[in-house]
């Protein structure tokens, strides 16, 4: 079986260098040629928990090259595993995951926020699409290095129930189990999205315009008084959209600052890089299930707002 991974970030390659390391065809797509070129050359070199550094050889290839290199047996069981940023998936993209799919292939979605697996379902309604939601930390070192910063679990299942292979995700289950990785399968992947979602709604937006870590964010009572006022707004919108809260979901924001408490969110990270953040599919995406329902979501408009100011 082959593993396509779309996307050369930290969790792409993460992904990339600990499947390849234990014995899977894996290819990764990037959006730029020297990033490919240096992967194929050089492989990843990982960085584990414990800090040792392990050099993972597979193929990689920039997507703008992707008709002129594949080709595949339309026979074999293929998985992708999509790690791009919500604001990379665009027409352009859709055109060339719909080129690497074939009649045996799933899609394994692994972007934060919402809206995109609404849009992948409609672009590609042949697909056996699996929506993810992963807690593993990781970070860029450098275009081909990737370090392994947490311990997290991935859940995934199916978007699309018409279009589930059972077959397909035993055999991704597997592969991933015994490349380290701790996963699940669940029938629950909505609530779960929603889960991450309001996490990730309080601390990324709040790290971006205060330009801190996640661990500092509680630490001042004026910021954990907008802390928890976003996450009950927040809590209200999404719990109104059917979300079912699992447990103290605003102790739980506090312990993923305190478990990530040196981390710098991915937002913070776009922000102080001048890059496209992921605020209209987390806050944004967020306002927008309040319109449908017709709920004030002020501060989540409001985050929305100041971190585009930033980016």
């Amino acid at each position: 079986m082959k593993i396509h991974i779309v996307g050369g970030g930290a969790i792409g390659l993460l992904h990339a260098g600990k499947l390849a390391q234990s014995g899977q065809e894996v290819i990764v797509w990037t959006r730029t040629e020297t990033q490919a070129e240096l992967l194929q050359k050089e492989g990843i070199k990982l960085e584990a928990l414990d800090g040792s550094v392990r050099n993972a050889a597979l193929n990689s290839h920039s997507l703008s090259n992707l008709e002129s290199v594949l080709a595949e047996d339309p026979e074999e069981p293929a998985w992708i595993l999509l790690t791009v940023k919500q604001s990379h998936i665009d027409e352009l993209l859709v055109d060339r995951l719909k080129r690497l799919s074939g009649p045996h292939t799933a899609m394994l979605c692994l972007q934060n926020g919402i809206g995109h697996l609404d849009k992948l379902a409609h672009a590609l309604p042949k697909l056996a699409l699996y929506a993810g939601v992963t807690s593993e930390g990781a970070r860029r070192i450098e275009e081909n290095g990737v370090r392994h910063t947490g311990k997290g679990q991935l859940w995934f299942g199916p978007a699309n129930w018409d279009k589930k292979d059972e077959n397909l995700q035993n055999l991704l289950l597997n592969v991933l189990q015994s490349a380290g990785f701790s996963v699940g399968l669940s029938n629950q992947m909505r609530d779960r999205i929603y889960q991450k979602l309001l996490i990730n709604a309080v601390i990324n937006p709040l790290t971006a315009i205060f330009d801190i870590t996640n661990g500092e964010l509680p630490r001042h009572p004026s910021r954990i008084k907008l802390m928890q006022s976003l996450y009950q707004e927040t809590s209200t919108i999404l719990t109104a959209d059917s979300m079912m809260l699992a447990g103290d979901g605003w102790q739980l924001v506090l312990d993923v600052c305190e478990a990530t408490s040196a981390n710098v969110s991915s937002m913070l990270s776009d922000v102080r890089s001048g890059r496209e953040t992921e605020i209209d599919w987390i806050n944004g995406g967020i306002s927008a299930v309040a319109k449908r329902h017709g709920i004030p979501s002020p501060l989540n408009d409001a985050v929305t707002a100041l971190v585009k100011q930033l980016q």
